[in-house]
């Protein structure tokens, strides 16, 4: 079969999603690898585009290094920025205005196929950039406080619809309290999982010395593996 750009799509994303996590897991070695494997499917995605007459490599990246200095106008010009917040407001700016279309808007170039969470993380962070988010971290987490208690009452009400939409605004409102402390919900909930699997590895490695299995063992005897494995 004949690869083109759009066949190659789900190799970009697998192969992107396991440099991922080799640079999380610190494998110099494997991410080496890996980034290779990322390497070679740009170069050939852009191979397809060039043998169909779209565009070539070089004109890729002169358009990207273009856009890179038109957009760091702090670093390339004589703009100057006051703090990060200015800074990333002025991107913010400059990408809009590169739009041809004058009806663009702020939410118009987040990439619709971006997981929930990373995609919460920069809605979160684009609306920042126009100005619209919490005075203070202290209103965040009042927020976060009014949206844990409405989700309690709809627990409380049995209303499963409801349920679900008051932890997605709970976890929406907590994601953005996490930006605004300089944490990425999506790779701190990585450790998080990993953390877990490796505390319950270890808890079916005690369990094996016992002659036992954890899928057979009750919740009691389950915490206190638990307990030893994060001693």
């Amino acid at each position: 079969m004949k690869q083109t750009p759009r066949s190659l799509c789900d190799y970009v994303i697998e192969e992107a999603f396991e440099l991922v996590e080799a640079i999380r897991a610190d494998d110099k070695h494997e991410a080496m690898e890996e980034l290779g494997d990322v390497m070679f499917l740009l170069l050939f995605i852009a191979d397809r585009y060039e043998k169909d007459g779209s565009f070539t490599l070089a004109e890729a990246i002169d358009s990207s290094s273009a856009k890179m200095i038109r957009r760091h106008p702090h670093v390339f010009a004589d703009c100057k920025v006051e703090d990060q917040e200015e800074l990333l407001r002025n991107w913010e700016k400059i990408k809009r205005s590169e739009k041809k279309d004058s009806s663009a808007k702020t939410f118009d170039s987040l990439p619709k196929g971006l997981p929930p969470m990373l995609k919460s993380y920069r809605i979160n962070a684009k609306a920042a950039r126009s100005g619209f988010t919490f005075e203070s971290d202290e209103q965040c987490i009042q927020q976060l406080e009014s949206e844990w208690k409405e989700w309690s009452n709809a627990l409380e009400s049995r209303n499963a619809e409801a349920s679900e939409e008051e932890f997605g605004d709970y976890l929406f409102t907590l994601i953005e309290l996490g930006r605004r402390k300089g944490i990425k919900a999506n790779g701190a909930l990585d450790k998080t999982n990993n953390k877990f699997l490796e505390r319950f590895s270890q808890m079916e490695d005690l369990a094996k010395a016992q002659g036992k299995d954890v899928s057979e063992m009750e919740l009691t005897e389950l915490n206190d593996l638990w307990n030893q494995v994060k001693k």
